[in-house]
């Protein structure tokens, strides 16, 4: 009987260790869930009520903007356009040592690939390195000066005096900041192709004009749009649930950018293969 005890209580204890992981990971899910859905509810509210937009929330959601968009665009385009010109190189290299002549759908490949995924990802990863960690830990440091806990104090939901600016300004630069990374990519095949491969400027652009649609075009800038609000909950989660002083916003930081990161990721995916159904 007493082996038979010790038998469960060590079955039971082995059962814990594995599912307590488990446990924890779907409660952080269901708290991700609970915060979109009030981020999306205080944004509603603010939205229909132009006087509260206009007095309390438009010089934040300005400065949200400057700080994503504005602030971004040196490191997002130099990026872009580096990536632009080393998916040209390779590319021309691989095809036409491969079938020869078939190096002139160089624009057709490269513009493909910019447009429909590496522009939105490569943005999207970008942003959150830089915008996603300094939100988590700016929250996170808040929530350790019980700052947050004073706004509460004030009657003042958290949520929607911190999350909403900034989740608008990510939400309307994310966009904007993909165009323009899709502008200096495709500029920078353009420059691999003419002046390094030797293709005419002609057969480049007729190409990438003859492959690149409408569809395509709306797809990378659909993509991101779930980036932001992916990149945006991930931050504003980890910084909410910050503890443990100095060290906990260090962890919540790097939580914040690891998680967006990898979450884009599989979106990506998952958003690549429901575009492609229609």
């Amino acid at each position: 009987m007493k082996v038979m005890t010790k038998i469960s209580v060590r079955f039971w204890r082995g059962f814990d260790s594995v599912a307590d992981p488990i446990l924890k990971l779907f409660l952080e899910i269901g708290n991700i869930f609970i915060l979109l859905g009030e981020l999306l509810a205080a944004t509603f509210r603010i939205l229909t009520c132009p006087r509260k937009l206009r007095h309390f929330y438009y010089q934040p959601i300005m400065e949200q903007m400057v700080r994503v968009g504005v602030d971004s665009i040196p490191v997002v385009l130099t990026t872009a356009l580096f990536t632009g010109m080393v998916l040209a190189v390779q590319t021309g290299v691989t095809i036409e040592a491969k079938i020869k002549g078939s190096s002139m759908f160089i624009g057709n490949i490269v513009n493909l690939a910019l447009i429909r995924e590496l522009g939105p990802v490569l943005t999207a990863i970008l942003v959150t390195g830089r915008v996603g960690s300094a939100m988590a830990a700016e929250i996170g440091s808040m929530k350790i000066t019980e700052q947050i806990d004073a706004l509460r104090t004030l009657a003042a939901n958290p949520v929607e005096y911190i999350g909403v600016p900034r989740f608008l300004g990510v939400l309307c630069m994310m966009p904007m900041l993909t165009i323009l990374a899709d502008v200096l990519g495709s500029l920078g095949g353009w420059l691999v192709s003419s002046f390094h491969l030797g293709i005419s400027s002609t057969v480049y652009w007729d190409g990438a004009q003859s492959t690149v649609g409408l569809a395509d075009i709306f797809s990378g800038l659909s993509k991101s749009f779930f980036f932001a609000i992916i990149l945006c909950i991930f931050a504003l989660h980890r910084g909410f649930q910050t503890y443990g002083g100095a060290v906990g916003v260090g962890r919540s930081t790097t939580g914040a950018v690891v998680n967006a990161s990898i979450t884009i990721l599989i979106a990506d995916y998952f958003l690549t293969q429901l575009y492609a159904l229609f």
